[in-house]
């Protein structure tokens, strides 16, 4: 039976909060409504946080306000807390995704407020909003803290529970600062998967340390059908200290694909949005598949070759 995997896309958000020049309006809307029609779960648009913190994102309203939903895709915005999810939902998105950090040290330095403090201003946005929108709760560092060090399986476990108790519809586990290892991954999903049967389980991992794509393939293979991606590897985490970007969307689901999955995606659709994106952000990007083509593409033999097998039949 063949694997389904739900892939969510993630490079209006993460992907382009830590490019230093602005992204246009525009270019993020027609991003968006080209990214809409390639077949992903989920798209995650933007943030609703404060303009001063992430400038990129100043445009949560005009771009959420302006795409095109397809019927299939879930639209999703992250939001921070309470007043951030007051400004959301006049949008309506499809999702809220939620954000803390499993370790102390990254919570402060991100969030600027210690793990209980954001699990109470969470909590509030779920008991305001939860009967009226879905919520997935994002769980940072949980394979490792740069600051910190191990943060252990049963820390994340620990706050997985609080969250699930509340009700949420999901949980993403973030390899934040791309310090996770596959046997490691392989044992957070299984002990996932046995505890919360019923949630959607999502698995966010970063290239940082070259182990993006095998962290994804131990996650498969430990039952888990749903992944982050950001299309060209962009992303990062500011306030984890050495981080690089997100896994790339395409060369994940090339991948899997290339292993018998059902992503989902139609890459042929895909890949040529991909290859706009450095003109987008002005720069070259991570992705490779985008740069070498499909394992498919097939190309015509050299003249030589021609040559040498008529000379050898």
């Amino acid at each position: 039976m063949t694997q389904r995997i739900h892939f969510n896309e993630v490079v209006t958000r993460d992907g382009f909060q830590m490019e230093p020049e602005f992204v246009a309006t525009e270019a993020k809307i027609a991003l968006i409504d080209a990214l809409s029609q390639c077949g992903y779960a989920k798209i995650e648009v933007t943030s609703f946080t404060s303009a001063k913190a992430i400038p990129m994102l100043r445009d949560a309203e005009e771009v959420m306000g302006r795409i095109q939903r397809v019927p299939g895709v879930e639209y999703t915005v992250l939001v921070p807390n309470l007043r951030g999810a007051e400004r959301a939902m006049e949008v309506k998105p499809d999702e809220f995704n939620l954000v803390m950090s499993t370790s102390q040290t990254h919570n402060l330095a991100n969030l600027r407020m210690p793990r209980e403090h954001s699990f109470v201003a969470l909590r509030e946005v779920i008991e305001r909003f939860g009967a009226q929108v879905p919520i997935n709760v994002s769980l940072s560092a949980c394979f490792g803290c740069p600051m910190e060090g191990e943060v252990p399986q049963s820390e994340v476990m620990g706050w997985a529970q609080r969250f699930a108790d509340l009700g949420v519809r999901g949980l993403t586990i973030c390899d934040t600062t791309g310090m996770a290892q596959p046997r490691q991954v392989a044992a957070m999903c299984e002990a996932l998967r046995q505890k919360f049967p019923d949630l959607q389980l999502t698995l966010h991992f970063h290239n940082t340390r070259g182990m993006g794509l095998s962290n994804v393939l131990a996650a498969v293979q430990s039952g888990i059908d749903r992944f982050d991606g950001s299309l060209g590897g962009l992303g990062g985490c500011p306030y984890a200290p050495g981080a690089s970007g997100n896994i790339c969307s395409e060369d994940a689901i090339h991948m899997l694909d290339a292993m018998g999955c059902d992503t989902g995606i139609d890459l042929q659709r895909l890949l040529p949005i991909a290859r706009q994106l450095p003109a987008i952000v002005g720069r070259e990007v991570p992705g490779q598949v985008a740069k070498s083509g499909l394992i498919t593409d097939l190309h015509p033999a050299p003249e030589s070759v021609a040559h040498l097998i008529k000379e050898f039949s």
